[in-house]
């Protein structure tokens, strides 16, 4: 019994082998092992162009991980040059007021200019998005569809707590229509734009123009740097 035991205790050569590998790469700097065994962790990348254009693309709804993702990279290309403009492409059919409000202070926050541009859909929070970027720079392609309207939510409970939620929802859209009213480029009293965003209102690319949403139509990029030029 006494040799079986010590014969247990003996490591054979395959696992003494195994054993030294073992201690040779965890003994090695984390900078030469594989990559697999490098921490990992979530990190939102721009779309950064090498020289001209740093690019976020807002595709899909507006809820807390896409604004997380948005806000991050504001911050993010703000640190890298305050003073360069940052292009942020909409496409989104809307989603959480909070959310999309979380993004608007963070263009309205940092040091550098907003680009706002339209490709496909401006919805909801959308349009506030894409009107809310710097004064002069906020575009849409000929195609795209803009939608306004107001907020919309829904609460169950007791009648004090209902009430509560509903004064809330009557402050958040008061909030929106002045947004809208600081950044429209046409003259809108506060009464005008609650009419206008009583009931869902789709516009073209031409009828955002005209009501002041935008600054201009993109057509072709090439003819309009010309005109610029």
């Amino acid at each position: 019994m006494l040799k079986a035991v010590a014969r247990a205790r003996v490591a054979s050569p395959r696992t003494t082998v195994a054993l030294k590998n073992a201690f040779r790469s965890a003994s090695r700097p984390v900078s030469d092992q594989a990559g697999s065994l490098l921490p990992q962790g979530w990190v939102p990348t721009p779309y950064v162009t090498e020289t001209v254009e740093r690019i976020i693309c807002l595709n899909g709804a507006v809820d807390e991980s896409v604004s997380a993702s948005i806000v991050a990279q504001l911050l993010f290309l703000e640190a890298d040059a305050p003073e360069k403009p940052i292009n942020l492409y909409i496409n989104t059919p809307g989603g959480s007021v909070t959310a999309g409000l979380a993004i608007y202070d963070t263009m309205t926050y940092i040091s550098s200019p907003v680009t706002t541009t339209c490709v496909g859909q401006a919805a909801s929070m959308g349009s506030l998005l894409l009107c809310g970027g710097a004064a002069g720079k906020r575009f849409c392609l000929p195609h795209s569809s803009i939608m306004i309207h107001q907020p919309s939510g829904g609460y169950f409970g007791q009648a004090s707590d209902i009430a509560i939620h509903a004064k809330e929802i009557l402050r958040v859209r008061g909030k929106l229509n002045e947004i809208y009213q600081r950044h429209l480029t046409k003259r809108h009293t506060l009464e005008e734009i609650e009419r206008l965003m009583e009931r869902d209102k789709f516009m073209g690319a031409e009828e955002a123009l005209d009501m002041g949403l935008i600054d201009e139509i993109l057509d072709k990029r090439n003819k309009d740097e010309a005109k610029k030029d």
